[in-house]
């Protein structure tokens, strides 16, 4: 089976571990297992809990202790609508392959995380691509979506708030979307990794699993939760999307480990207090990023509503990848390059980071434009 190579997956394997002011990193700053039990109201002698754990393959589907946690994220969905995944990227995976034949007609929204076109396209889907534009927030066009959307489609892919812009779809236009769907008798897939960075409110997008019928989302532990490390997401879905899904995890999954299990389920139990830590991370320095934004000429963008990511339009006789290449190495800045995603002429940046580290980074960055 052929694939196209992981754009943004390939320039974070090649610099990640080489540059010095990381603002391409899209987690909020990650917690430590000590910082998490400080939130939680514990301490290190609650790990002594771990210690007569046997170390099974645990509950299959994932512990009802973590089932129930991940239920309580959403209005309308029970213990029974839940399935534990290998991250969000799993999540993602698991339902594509389930969901999607060769011919199958996919419509997907770019720029997005890459598996919901790549993935379809490997299958043989017939995949189209929906642009997200500057001019529109970089929100869909509901009239360019319904003309793509023919009668059998099997797949709309979204992803809210979306990565890399930010944007933000509210329950007004999903449920103009999830109509769409409806009439063309279409799953919606709708990638919710960094549903709680929302900058206003609670944070807290409604779900398109609460919003539509044969809405599915995934999400995970890592963005919003600040726990990548635990490899750890999970599908909201209807009953019969589970059930099919769980054929295909067979293969591939098993179960997720039991300790990751425990330390998701006490994250989420917890939720108020991880999200409420995030929320200050993101709203505090999307208005730092704001202010340099402000006071860079060849700098200009579309605010994010939500998330972790921006993209910042550039205005430099050079492609994003030299730009970038030339910006590590020179101050030890990493941005992700537009070209990785699709967007040439665009750079993203991740400013969910610790905050000294996004003020240094962005002063090196000015700097580094100032000689250009």
């Amino acid at each position: 089976m052929h694939i196209e190579p992981f754009g943004v997956e390939i320039w974070m394997n090649e610099w990640e571990t080489k540059c010095e002011w990381n603002l391409a990193e899209t987690c909020v700053e990650s917690l430590t297992i000590g910082e998490l039990l400080q939130l939680a109201g514990k301490n290190d002698t609650d790990l002594s809990e771990l210690l007569s754990m046997k170390m099974t393959y645990g509950a299959i589907e994932g512990s009802d202790r973590l089932r129930a946690a991940i239920s309580a994220l959403y209005d309308a969905q029970s213990q029974e609508n839940i399935i534990v995944t290998h991250g969000t990227i799993g999540a993602n995976m698991l339902v594509h392959k389930t969901l999607v034949a060769r011919g199958d007609r996919v419509v997907a929204v770019v720029p997005t995380y890459q598996q919901h076109y790549s993935i379809p396209a490997s299958i043989g889907a017939d995949v189209q691509q929906l642009q997200l534009r500057e001019e529109d927030g970089f929100l869909p066009d509901l009239d360019a979506l319904r003309a793509m959307v023919t009668q059998g489609t099997k797949l709309i892919a979204i992803n809210n708030p979306n990565n890399p812009t930010g944007a933000l779809m509210d329950r007004a236009m999903l449920e103009e979307i999830a109509a769409i769907a409806r009439d063309a008798d279409a799953w919606i897939l709708c990638d919710e990794v960094y549903r709680g960075t929302d900058q206003h409110g609670d944070g807290m997008t409604v779900s398109i699993a609460d919003v539509y019928e044969k809405g599915i989302s995934t999400a995970g532990m890592s963005k919003a939760y600040s726990l990548a490390g635990l490899r750890l997401g999970w599908i909201a879905a209807p009953t019969e999307i589970i059930e099919a899904v769980s054929i295909h995890r067979d293969y591939d999954t098993i179960s997720v480990g039991m300790i990751d299990d425990h330390f998701a389920a006490l994250a989420l139990e917890n939720r108020d207090k991880v999200l409420a830590r995030s929320q200050a991370i993101t709203r505090g320095n999307l208005a730092v990023l704001e202010g340099w934004v402000d006071h860079e000429p060849r700098i200009s963008w579309t605010k994010p509503k939500s998330g972790t990511t921006a993209l910042l339009k550039y205005d430099l006789p050079m492609t994003s990848r030299a730009f970038c290449v030339a910006l590590l190495k020179e101050t030890g800045v990493m941005f992700t390059p537009g070209e990785a995603l699709n967007m040439e002429g665009y750079v993203r940046i991740g400013y969910a980071n610790t905050p000294s580290i996004l003020k240094e980074g962005l002063a090196r960055v000015s700097e580094f434009l100032a000689k250009q």
